[in-house]
């Protein structure tokens, strides 16, 4: 008979329900530990040293087992299912496995180190940081792919990375020479960004900092300053965005997708010989030895985030993610000053190496402002989603209109 229906039947029969048998073994066997360690004990506490151990012990022994009988045993058992730990006390470090394609040593990954120290003290046990950079966990969409699988429980991605889980983040970036500042690139930053964050919390990702290395450059291994140069090189862009390689193919450009790994080979095998990137990560790599033309001209913002996956994030306490978020904003935003303020020294050091810089005369800036503008229609609704494109234009109307009365 079990124990529940053992009880109804002392109910029933006004019996008071006595202890399952396994239980009270339990509780005769704790009081039978608790009693021998008393025979030792208690005449060490003897205040005369006449009787002898053992035969004090044993005397004790009777009135011991009358003060520690076994129902109470069984009370004190029964507080400790009841009564709550504290596990915190001795909590282990939650571990975060961060996937990023900055290269190591740079004031990226050294920020990110900065902040993994932080989170070390956070409270609940704290959290152990490790970053893996250098892309040593494969592309961006590799970096997602494992988070999604939980190899990985967070990344510092660009739009790239974050358009695989949610494609309105291509509205802060992708559309060609449409940001003239970075003034617009923050202004559009602070409108999109609590809009993005909420569609990609409900995709399971959450947003730890948002940030900006400045506009990428176009480097290329012979100049290349009009539109029609362009369409004569072999230009590189990321893999596996299928939207923007039909985009360039619809303008004439002669597009090859590959992953970030392999733009150096694809150089130097001749597989490419133009690409898009921030001088600050152009340096990094010394891509100026092998694409020695810059054309200084703004095409876009490089624009990223880096993200924790949320089963991860909601296994932390509130206070946890409070100083978890406090931390990785603060890391944000210097990772963004100085990804800012590198992209211009960077120049000037690639520049005393031998970099050819390209300005753009009035008429060959015009010329491309007509011929990003005649492609803005096909990105939109394709690269970037109608809704978003659309916010992202009007929005920089009104700044722009903004500006325009300011300086009246």
């Amino acid at each position: 008979m079990n124990q529940l229906a053992r009880l109804e039947k002392c109910k029933r029969n006004g019996e008071r329900a006595r202890p399952g048998r396994s239980v009270w073994r339990l509780a005769k066997h704790i009081q039978r530990v608790i009693l021998l360690t008393a025979r030792f004990a208690v005449p060490r506490l003897c205040a005369t040293g006449e009787t002898p151990m053992v035969t004090a012990g044993a005397a004790a022994f009777p009135i011991l087992k009358r003060i520690v009988p076994a129902r109470f045993v069984m009370l004190v058992l029964a507080c400790g299912f009841f009564i709550p730990v504290n596990h915190a006390v001795a909590a282990e470090p939650v571990k975060v496995r961060l996937g990023t394609l900055a290269p190591k040593g740079s004031s990226y990954t050294k920020h990110l180190q900065v902040m993994g120290e932080q989170w070390r003290s956070a409270p609940g046990g704290g959290v152990q940081l490790t970053i893996y950079a250098d892309g040593t966990m494969g592309s961006e969409a590799d970096m997602v792919r494992r988070m999604r699988l939980g190899q990985l429980q967070a990344a510092m991605v660009t739009t790239t990375g974050l358009t695989e889980i949610e494609p309105a983040v291509a509205g802060l970036q992708t559309i060609p020479k449409c940001f003239r500042t970075l003034e617009e690139v923050d202004y559009i930053g602070e409108k999109l960004q609590p809009m993005l964050e909420k569609r990609l919390a409900a995709k399971g990702f959450v947003v730890l900092f948002w940030s900006d290395t400045g506009f990428v450059r176009f480097f290329s291994k012979q100049p290349m300053v009009s539109p029609d140069d362009l369409r004569k090189t072999k230009l590189f862009i990321s893999a596996n965005r299928p939207a923007e390689l039909e985009l360039y193919h619809s303008v004439g450009c002669n597009a090859v997708p590959l992953e970030v790994a392999d733009i150096l080979p694809g150089l130097q095998t001749g597989l490419i010989d133009c690409l898009c990137l921030p001088p600050t990560i152009a340096l990094a790599i010394q891509l100026d030895s092998a694409a020695p033309h810059m054309l200084d001209m703004n095409w876009v913002p490089l624009v990223g985030a880096a993200i924790i996956n949320k089963k991860t994030w909601d296994s932390l306490s509130p206070e946890a993610q409070e100083a978890l978020r406090k931390s990785a904003r603060e890391a944000g935003k210097l990772i963004k000053a100085d990804g800012r303020r590198e992209n211009v020294e960077s120049i000037e050091a690639m520049r005393k190496r031998g970099l050819k810089i390209h300005t753009l005369t009035p008429e060959i800036n015009a010329e491309w402002d007509r011929t990003v503008e005649n492609a803005w229609p096909k990105i939109r609704g394709t690269v970037v989603p109608a809704d978003i494109y659309d916010e992202v234009m009007s929005q920089l109307k009104t700044f722009r209109a903004a500006q325009e009365g300011a300086r009246k």
